[in-house]
């Protein structure tokens, strides 16, 4: 293997780092129902009946508020679960 093919691969592992590291303030459903493996109903569900801490946020996108996570709410569902039932 040539010294610019490990660059390349090397190049291409720090992509992959930087985009699966990357934490932001607040994560969109789409966002949170990708890094949890589920999908986008459900988690929109799980938030409509208090099963997540979401909050809605004005999406700028007409009347309808959309749901977003907070990253403390994504590390405590990764390492707890869903919250009971109210």
């Amino acid at each position: 293997m040539t010294v610019e093919e490990r660059l390349e691969k090397i190049e291409a592992m720090l992509v992959v780092l930087v985009t699966r590291a990357a934490v932001r303030d607040w994560y969109s459903i789409e966002e949170f129902a990708r890094i949890v493996d589920r999908a986008e109903l459900t988690c929109r569900e799980w938030c409509r009946h208090g099963r997540i801490q979401a909050e809605k946020k004005i999406s700028g996108r007409g009347a309808h508020a959309s749901w977003v996570i907070s990253h403390a709410e994504l590390l405590r569902y990764q390492r707890d679960g869903l919250l009971r039932r109210p």
